[in-house]
């Protein structure tokens, strides 16, 4: 298995991180986005979007984190990660969503304009981050998960950039219940974390 990976990317890191819960062995190979890696040939093979991460399992690829995710958890997971029971399975992908959405333009774009030095403007970032921040710390509140009892890969989609958005000038320190959430990740077993992210 490879994955084809840079070690700053959120969402390169769902996916390092779920491999490392599944006790999944794989390969890191580079993705240099400064120098274009992601524009040659050969990797535009693999994502034709030119878009990290991509997995390659066996005869099977997998562009996109969201549904790397999704592979993941259904090819190594069983039914906890990704339940099939109609309910179960919507709760999950909503916080997908979320994901894809105020969280990736919010808190993942605020920390790219700071970070990577993107140019889109950092305060309306902030402002969704900051506003899906507290959608979240009121459903944890009184939960320890996002969409079930236990751990899904809607925990997974959404930690990277949350746990990260102190490096897009949103703090966190005002969140108990995220802060909870976050410590009962990093209690898995196999977490592992990232630059930025202990």
């Amino acid at each position: 298995m490879k994955l084809y990976d840079m070690s700053l990317s959120g969402n390169c890191y769902k996916i390092r991180l779920m491999l490392s819960l599944l006790k999944k062995e794989y390969e890191t190979v580079p993705i240099n986005l400064a120098k274009g890696d992601h524009q040659n040939p050969s990797f535009l093979k693999l994502n034709p979007r030119g878009q990290i991460p991509v997995l390659e399992d066996g005869d099977v690829i997998v562009w996109d984190s969201t549904a790397i995710l999704v592979y993941l958890a259904r090819r190594y997971g069983g039914d906890s990660w990704l339940p099939l029971e109609a309910q179960d399975m919507a709760a999950v992908m909503q916080w997908l969503t979320v994901s894809q959405n105020e969280i990736l333009y919010g808190l993942a774009r605020a920390r790219a304009i700071l970070i990577f030095k993107r140019p889109w403007d950092l305060q309306p970032c902030q402002e969704m981050g900051v506003s899906i921040l507290k959608v979240i710390e009121q459903h944890l509140e009184s939960r320890n998960w996002l969409a079930l009892d236990h751990p899904t890969i809607a925990d997974i989609a959404c930690y990277p950039y949350v746990a990260l958005a102190p490096e897009g000038g949103v703090a966190i320190d005002g969140y108990p219940a995220i802060k909870k959430w976050m410590a009962n990740i990093k209690s898995l077993p196999g977490y592992v974390g990232m630059v930025g992210i202990g």
